[in-house]
């Protein structure tokens, strides 16, 4: 028998109390507050979410205050369960995309339809992970591609040029095999991956048009010709031409320690002091040609909140048009109205015109959303674990990629 994860406990206990318990009247808001979980701890967020709140409550003082509860990224989500478990829940809370096919179809999170201001101005692709049976459970305020952001400095004293429209994955990895080797640098580096977060990796293996799964979820993909191929380039890019710095190596590209690094558009604040020269570009053309992949966040309201009705409409103003704007500057909007080169450049001063409509705003309009499935978290642990003997010099990585089929294919449910 399979394990179910905490996540999954969690939210089939919501929804089996949902499911049965009877439709308690909801408390006055004015009660307690409310309070949403995020994974930011950032000051200049932190102030951005307090002015929007302060304005709510002027003109709802009976909503009480509203508090933002930070919790480690790291540990997010299983945090979040652990309080719904615990009787604990936030009113409203982010989640991730990886978890988002959990909470959804639990039945743990409220309906937005009709509630939301504009909602027909969200992009089709923004929403498709957070809907089930035509309904909207969370609003995606955050669709940010992945990029490379590239230190033009570090490629010119390697004698490299810098990425051009078009550019392919073996000249990324040629460029960045050539810092390493003469400038003691690392070269590429995929920001959060650390041999342990593999979903990053789609960022890359989506150039050979491979996936963690099909498109229905039921058949596992790290074994397909497209995945195996792109699993071996990256291997022989780390061991080979050690274009990526190897496991238990770190480099942070935005204290100049890397020439190049795949991360999400929100890192550029992390640049506003920078003392080199820097670009960010589009991924690099794989074997299947351009292609983006993007990472989600959406905003949820939990339906067993006695302060529902206040959170819903707390978080219509959260996402109206003025404020998805303000939150631009730090998460792309999944508005179309605002995916356009004059609005994002008024809260991305320090992003070119070209860099945001060639890599923000065509990659939202093409990207594909990262891995996510049902019992996410305990695939995973199960996926990362199988993975381990792939980080290795002289590793066989179809038989890796087998053996990850193996231990992953009868928790698809095929």
């Amino acid at each position: 028998m399979i394990k179910k994860s905490l996540t999954g406990l969690a939210l089939a206990g919501l929804l089996a109390t949902t499911a049965c318990g009877g439709s308690a009247q909801p408390a006055p808001a004015a009660a307690k507050g409310l309070r949403m979980t995020i994974w930011t701890s950032n000051e200049a967020h932190l102030k951005l979410f307090g002015d929007i709140a302060a304005e709510y409550t002027r003109a709802h003082p009976e909503a009480g205050p509203i508090t933002f509860d930070p919790l480690p990224f790291e540990s997010y989500t299983t945090t979040l369960t652990t309080q719904i478990a615990g009787g604990n829940a936030p009113d409203l809370a982010w989640i991730l995309e990886s978890a988002a096919p959990d909470f959804v179809s639990s039945g743990a999170l409220a309906p937005l339809d009709g509630k939301l201001t504009e909602a027909g101005d969200l992009t089709p692709s923004s929403t498709k992970l957070w809907q089930r049976d035509g309904k909207l459970y969370a609003y995606p305020f955050s669709t940010s591609p992945f990029a490379v952001f590239v230190n033009t400095d570090l490629l010119k004293k390697a004698g490299q040029k810098p990425p051009a429209k078009g550019w392919t994955w073996e000249q990324a990895v040629a460029s960045a095999a050539a810092v390493a080797a003469k400038e003691g640098k690392a070269g590429l580096v995929v920001r959060d991956f650390d041999y342990k977060n593999w979903d990053n990796l789609a960022s890359l293996w989506r150039g050979w048009g491979a996936q963690a799964w099909s498109e229905d979820g039921r058949t596992c993909g790290f074994n397909q010709p497209e995945m195996v191929e792109a699993m071996t380039f990256l291997h022989k890019a780390v061991f080979t031409d050690k274009a990526l710095p190897g496991p238990g190596t770190t480099a942070d590209f935005f204290a100049g320690e890397a020439a190049m690094t795949i991360t999400q558009i929100s890192r550029a604040s992390l640049l506003k002091d920078a003392t080199f020269g820097w670009d960010l570009v589009p991924l690099p053309t794989g074997p299947k040609g351009e292609y983006s992949v993007i990472g989600q966040a959406g905003i949820g309201v939990f339906a067993k909140s006695p302060n529902k009705d206040a959170a819903t409409d707390f978080l219509a103003f959260f996402s109206n048009p003025a404020n998805s704007a303000k939150l631009a500057a730090y998460f792309p909007p999944p508005r179309a109205s605002q995916l356009n080169v004059e609005t994002l450049a008024k809260s991305n001063p320090l992003l070119k015109p070209e860099q945001l409509s060639e890599v923000v705003i065509g990659g939202i309009e093409s990207g594909v959303v990262k891995p996510s499935h049902t019992g996410q978290a305990e695939l995973s642990q199960t996926v990362r674990a199988a993975l381990d003997p792939l980080w290795l010099p002289g590793a066989d990585v179809k038989a890796v990629l087998d053996g990850v089929c193996a231990k992953i294919q009868p928790m698809l449910g095929a």
